[in-house]
C-alpha cells in the first residue's frame, strides 16, 4: 500500500489543465532586475554552534554561511558573525541596529540556542555560563534590545529565528520556562519568522543544514514570490521535514510586500524559467538538466521532441552573448541551489557577473553534499513520496523504491534510531517496508509514527484504515487521523477529512465544515485545496459562487495545472456568476498553453468546438500580435491554429519595445 498524496477532489473534472504564463523574454529582464533597484538592504548572519558550557550544535555556523551567501546574492550587504562570544554578538548587534537606521530593508538571522524566560527571549552565545537564573540577563543577548534598535529606523524589518534546538538549560535545577521562544513583536514594519511554533523546539536536522535553514534556503531566492509567500512554503518544508513535530510561524506587521528576488509577472518558478531557456536557446545541457531535475514536468515530451530534433550530444556553438541569458542562468541556478547549473554557468561564463557568487555557492552545495550520507538523507532520498507536495525532496515512485526496498529500510531504521525525537523516518521507514510487501511491519511503524505525532504517518494510516488496505476498515479511526493531520499542519489530511464530509461517507454531511477545512488547507499553500475549494464555491456547496474565479486562479498560481483552464471556462461560458469575457478568457488559455502538459494545444486545434468563436478569436488576435499567427481572425479553432500555439509555448509573448 502507498500512500500517495493525490487525494479523490471534490467535483468533476472539468475540461483540461494549465498553469500561468511566463513570458520568455518578460521573464529574463524582471528576473535581472531583481537585485538592480535602487533598494538598499543590510542583513546581520549569526550562527552559533560551538558553545563552551552548553550542548555544541553542529548545524547553526553552516546554516550561517550558507544564508549569508544567499543574501549576498541577492543584493543585501552582510554581516556574518559564526561563534560569536557576548560582547562581539552585542557589538554586531549594535553596528547592524546603525546601518539599518538609514536602510529600506533590513534582515536579522540567527541561528543557535535560544530560551524564554517569563515571556522573554534570550539568545545565547558561545561563552555564555548559566549556572542560575540570574545569569540569563547577564550572559545572553535578549531579542527585545534587537527588535528595539530596529523599530527606531524606517523601513521594513525581517527577523527570522532558528533558535530553541533544545534547552540548554534541561540540568540545571532552577525554575524557568526554557522550553521554546516566545511571542514577540508588535512594531509596524516587522516580519518575525520563527523556525517553530511558540514554546515548541526545533530541530538541529541531519546533514549540514537545519530543516528551517534548509527550506528557507530552497525558497528566499525564488523569483516572483513575496516573502510571505515564502514563509508558506518554508513552512510547508518543515512541516514534511519533521512530520508535523515542528511548524514554523511569523508575527507580520509589514506594509508592503517585500520579494527577496524581484516581482515577477506570470509563471516565474524554477521549472517554467529553465523549460524556456532551455527551448528558446535550443540547448541540449538545459535541456538534459531539465529531464533529470523534473522527470515529470510539464515540459518533458517538449523536451524529448527538441533533443530529437537536434541531438543529446549536440553542442552550443557558443555560449549566448545575451546579458539577460547569461542572468538567468545564473537566477535559475541561485533559486534552484543546483549544482549542475552553477557548474555550466561557470563554464560557459568563466569571467561573468556572477562567477564569485557561483564558485562559492558550489563550493557551500560540494560541502553539504560531503554530508549528504547521513542516514536521515538518505533515508529521505530513498523512501520519499514523489506525489508528496509538502516534501523537500522529489522522492521516488513505487517501482523504484521496491527494487531498492532492502537499502531503504536499512537507511530508515539507521535514521529513526539516530534521531528518535523525528518520527517522520519512522513513516519513511514504514513506507519502505509496505514497498517491500512486509505489510504487519509496516502498519506498526505507521502507527508508531503517528503516535509520536507525525502527520504524514497519521495520513497515510488513514487511507489504510479508510480503504481496508491491510488493515481492517475504520472509518471512524480514519477521518479521526485526517483531522489530527490537518491540525498538525498537513492539508492532505484536510482534504481527505474534506471529502468526506461532503460526500457524507461514513460520516454526517457537512459541507460548512468540509469548506472550513478546505479554506484551512488552502492557507497554508495547498494547490489541491485552493482548486477543491474553487469548485465548493463554483457549485454553491460554501462561500461565494464570486470567489471561484480567484480561487482557480489562485490554484494555478500555487501549481495545480488544471486551474488557469477552468478560469477560461468560466469566462468563456459566463457561469458561477462571472460575467462572459473573451479576451479574459483567451489569456487564461494561452496561460493553460504555456504551462501545462500539451492538454490545452490538443483541445484547441482537436476538431470539437470547446470554446465560443470570440474567446478563439481573442486568442488568434493574442498569437497574431506576437508575430506567431499569420491565418485569418475567424474564430475557428482547429490544427491551423497549431504552430503558433506551440511557439507561443516554446517562448511566450515577445518582449514589447
Amino acid at each position: 500500500m502507498d500512500a500517495s498524496n493525490g487525494t479523490t477532489r471534490v467535483g468533476a473534472t472539468l475540461r483540461r489543465r494549465g498553469l500561468s504564463l511566463g513570458l520568455f523574454a518578460a521573464a529574463l529582464c524582471l528576473v535581472a532586475a531583481a537585485t538592480a533597484s535602487a533598494e538598499t538592504r543590510v542583513a546581520l548572519v549569526i550562527g552559533e554552534g560551538f558553545y563552551r558550557s552548553v550542548p555544541e550544535l553542529a548545524n547553526p555556523p553552516n546554516d550561517a554561511r550558507d544564508v549569508a551567501d544567499a543574501l549576498k546574492a541577492l543584493g543585501f550587504a552582510v554581516t556574518l558573525g559564526v561563534d560569536l562570544d557576548q560582547a562581539r554578538m552585542q557589538r554586531a548587534i549594535d553596528d547592524f541596529a546603525r546601518s539599518a537606521a538609514t536602510a529600506d530593508v533590513s534582515l536579522f538571522y540567527y541561528g543557535g540556542h535560544g530560551l524564554q524566560v517569563a515571556a522573554h527571549n534570550y539568545l545565547i552565545p558561545v561563552d555564555a555560563e548559566l549556572r542560575s537564573v540570574d545569569d540569563i540577563d547577564k550572559r545572553t543577548i535578549r531579542l527585545d534590545s534587537v527588535l528595539e534598535g530596529l523599530a527606531k529606523a524606517n523601513g521594513i524589518h525581517l527577523v527570522f529565528l532558528d533558535a530553541c534546538r533544545n534547552n540548554p538549560l534541561k540540568d540545571l535545577n532552577v525554575a524557568l520556562r526554557a522550553s521554546g521562544l516566545a511571542r514577540v513583536g508588535d512594531a509596524a514594519g516587522f516580519l518575525i519568522a520563527f523556525a517553530t511554533q511558540p514554546d515548541n523546539v526545533a530541530y538541529d536536522g541531519a546533514g549540514r543544514n537545519s530543516p528551517f535553514a534548509r527550506a528557507l534556503l530552497g525558497h528566499v531566492a525564488a523569483p516572483g514570490i513575496d516573502v510571505s509567500s515564502m514563509m508558506i512554503a518554508v513552512r510547508r518544508d518543515v512541516i514534511a521535514a519533521t512530520g508535523g513535530a515542528q511548524i514554523p510561524w511569523e508575527n507580520s506587521s509589514l506594509t508592503r510586500q517585500f520579494y527577496f528576488a524581484g516581482e515577477s509577472a506570470g509563471d516565474s518558478s524554477p521549472e517554467g524559467l529553465l523549460w524556456r531557456l532551455a527551448g528558446g536557446e535550443r540547448d541540449p545541457a538545459l535541456l538534459s538538466i531539465y529531464l533529470e531535475r523534473y522527470p515529470d514536468g510539464a515540459h518533458v515530451a517538449d523536451v524529448r521532441t527538441l533533443l530529437g530534433e537536434i541531438g543529446p550530444s549536440a553542442k552550443p556553438s557558443a555560449p549566448s552573448a545575451r546579458a539577460d541569458v547569461e542572468d538567468l542562468l545564473w537566477r535559475l541556478a541561485l533559486s534552484g541551489r543546483e549544482s549542475r547549473l552553477l557548474e555550466l554557468y561557470l563554464a560557459r561564463y568563466p569571467a561573468g557577473a556572477h562567477a564569485r557568487e557561483a564558485q562559492a555557492l558550489l563550493t557551500s552545495l560540494e560541502d553539504a553534499e560531503s554530508a549528504a550520507d547521513d542516514p536521515g538523507l538518505v533515508c529521505e532520498r530513498l523512501a520519499t513520496h514523489p506525489h508528496d507536495e509538502t516534501a523537500s525532496t522529489p522522492g521516488v515512485e513505487l517501482p523504484a523504491l521496491r527494487a531498492d526496498a532492502a537499502a531503504a529500510i536499512g537507511v530508515c531504521a539507521q535514521a529513526a534510531a539516530a534521531h528518535p525525537e523525528i518520527a517522520h523516518y519512522t513513516a519513511l521507514l514504514a513506507r519502505a517496508e509496505a514497498a517491500a510487501g512486509r505489510m504487519d511491519e509496516a502498519y506498526a511503524h505507521y502507527r508508531k509514527a503517528a503516535d509520536a505525532g507525525d502527520a504524514r504517518a497519521m495520513y497515510s494510516l488513514g487511507l489504510m484504515l479508510e480503504t481496508g488496505d491491510h488493515a481492517p476498515k475504520d472509518l471512524k479511526a480514519a477521518y479521526a487521523l485526517y483531522e489530527k493531520a490537518a491540525d498538525r499542519g498537513l492539508a492532505d489530511g484536510a482534504i481527505n477529512l474534506a471529502v468526506a464530509l461532503a460526500e457524507g461517507k461514513g460520516v454526517d454531511k457537512n459541507l460548512p465544515r468540509a469548506y472550513a477545512l478546505l479554506t484551512q488547507a488552502s492557507q497554508t499553500g495547498s494547490a489541491r485545496a485552493a482548486y477543491d475549494l474553487a469548485e465548493f464555491a463554483e457549485h454553491g456547496y460554501g462561500g461565494k459562487t464570486t470567489d471561484a474565479l480567484d480561487l482557480y486562479r489562485r490554484a494555478a498560481e500555487l501549481g495545480f495545472a488544471k486551474g488557469h483552464h477552468t478560469a477560461a471556462a468560466l469566462l468563456d461560458e459566463g457561469r458561477a456568476g462571472v460575467a462572459k469575457d473573451p479576451a479574459a478568457a483567451a489569456d487564461e488559455l494561452l496561460s493553460a498553453v504555456a504551462a501545462d502538459s500539451g492538454e490545452s494545444i490538443a483541445d484547441l486545434i482537436g476538431k470539437t468546438q470547446n470554446w465560443s468563436p470570440a474567446t478563439v478569436k481573442a486568442l488568434e488576435s493574442r498569437l497574431a500580435a506576437a508575430g506567431y499567427y499569420s491565418g485569418p481572425i475567424n474564430g475557428k479553432s482547429g490544427p491551423a491554429l497549431g504552430p503558433a500555439l506551440r511557439q507561443w509555448r516554446l517562448l511566450g509573448a515577445p518582449e514589447k519595445t
